[in-house]
């Protein structure tokens, strides 16, 4: 699948891959193939309990978190304006030795054990008014 990305590229999705893998053996990974190649990382095996991604663009990588805008980010690195998913810009090899990745793959890993372990809220019904 890497193959039609250029060499440096697909060697970063591949460090990228290798270092969520070493924070979380136990995690399940899916790959899905659009207009770029996502790898992403659950703690079980439903979509919906994705905690983080890697995808791979044609001059570059981004290493996602599904819940990012929740992670504690006091130097402001996540990039993202969504209401929820933050990434980070991954462009050389260079990049892979930046110790804050790790730091938020752990970071995400944690959120997400927590949230699988939170109760789920109620849910209120609708009442028709007469």
């Amino acid at each position: 699948m890497l193959s039609r990305y250029d060499l440096k590229v697909g060697q970063l999705g591949l460090a990228l891959r290798a270092m969520v893998l070493e924070e979380a053996p136990f995690a399940s990974e899916r790959i899905l193939q659009t207009y770029a190649l996502a790898l992403l990382y659950s703690l079980t095996d439903k979509w919906k309990d994705t905690f983080c991604h890697v995808v791979v663009y044609t001059k570059h990588v981004n290493l996602g978190f599904n819940r990012g805008a929740e992670l504690d980010d006091p130097d402001g690195l996540l990039e993202g304006s969504g209401k929820i998913i933050r990434h980070l810009r991954v462009e050389r090899k260079e990049d892979l030795k930046q110790p804050h990745l790790r730091r938020f793959i752990r970071a995400a890993i944690k959120h997400a054990k927590g949230m699988a372990t939170e109760k789920p809220k109620a849910r209120r019904s609708a009442k028709k008014v007469r």
